[in-house]
């Protein structure tokens, strides 16, 4: 074990990616030598860690905005960050991720991409310059820190206080049936966190972690050897099914799972999701 310094700054952002207390916080970053995820990995083979966000956390502050289409076929979704609350409650800078929303969802490319966006026209100048004018405006650093847009069926879900939103874009389906199932999956994806639209589309090097994880607790649990794999793969197999979206069972009805109940829409699919939680690493 490493007898470095851990300072107070990444026990508590430890503590907010896992939800473990404070010693054993610093005993895990003592052990991984300061490095983040070592530490978090840590706590979840030794079975301390509570929750663990996707992306990690940062101090970041602001919005998320979203601006769909009057037929729901097209939607826009901005995350914009500054420094502080008080900022991210001013009507100016609630003006300026409104305005962004609009301007993504007429200029933005389709995806989840700030790639050529920041280059845009919008105001006589660029993208990028008119967010600059505005960190100038405030004192603040401001930026744009990701940007989602989605055609076909859409449908969206924005929390009241701006922190999260999410995008839905479903194939096989249009009109308002088809829009008002996307906004059902949409608040289901608020809730729940997904983290791939199916099993399949988990990347595999997480689920190699997950693997490990498994592992090293079904080895301290003392099991036999010759039904570790097994257990192994039980619980890996659970993670990827807790987190697909296709396979979580629905919110609103936890009797039928999310892709049973869009399958319920003849001819529909989920292609693909977008879900921005002000404050989170990417």
């Amino acid at each position: 074990m490493s007898t470095m310094t851990i300072n107070t700054k990444d026990i508590a952002e430890l503590r907010a990616r896992t939800g473990a207390g404070m010693m054993d916080c610093k005993k895990a970053l003592e052990e991984a030598n300061g490095d983040m995820s070592m530490a978090s990995e840590i706590l979840r083979k030794k079975g301390i860690a509570k929750a663990e966000k996707r992306a990690g956390r940062d101090a970041s502050q602001g919005l998320v905005m979203i601006e769909t289409a009057a037929d729901g076929s097209v939607a826009a979704m901005v995350e914009v960050n500054c420094e502080t609350d008080f900022v991210a409650r001013n009507e100016d800078f609630q003006a300026l991720a409104k305005t962004l929303a609009v301007h993504a969802l007429a200029h933005s490319p389709v995806g989840v991409t700030l790639e050529g966006y920041l280059a845009e026209p919008m105001n006589g100048t660029t993208v990028e310059e008119v967010v600059k004018l505005a960190s100038g405006k405030t004192g603040e650093a401001v930026s744009i820190k990701r940007v989602a847009k989605f055609g076909g069926a859409v449908g969206e879900y924005r929390h009241f206080n701006g922190q999260v939103g999410v995008l839905v874009e479903l194939a096989g389906v249009t009109g308002e049936a088809a829009v008002a199932m996307a906004r059902e999956v949409a608040l289901h994806i608020a809730s729940a966190d997904p983290i791939a639209v199916s099993t399949s589309d988990i990347p595999a090097e997480l689920l190699e972690r997950e693997r490990r994880i498994a592992e090293e607790q079904v080895a301290a649990e003392g099991k036999p050897e010759a039904i570790r794999g097994k257990i192994v793969d039980g619980k890996v197999a659970k993670f990827a099914s807790d987190r697909a979206l296709l396979e979580q069972p629905f919110i609103k009805d936890e009797s039928v799972k999310v892709g049973a109940m869009v399958a319920r829409l003849a001819g529909a699919s989920v292609v693909r999701f977008a879900r921005f939680k002000v404050g989170e690493a990417v």
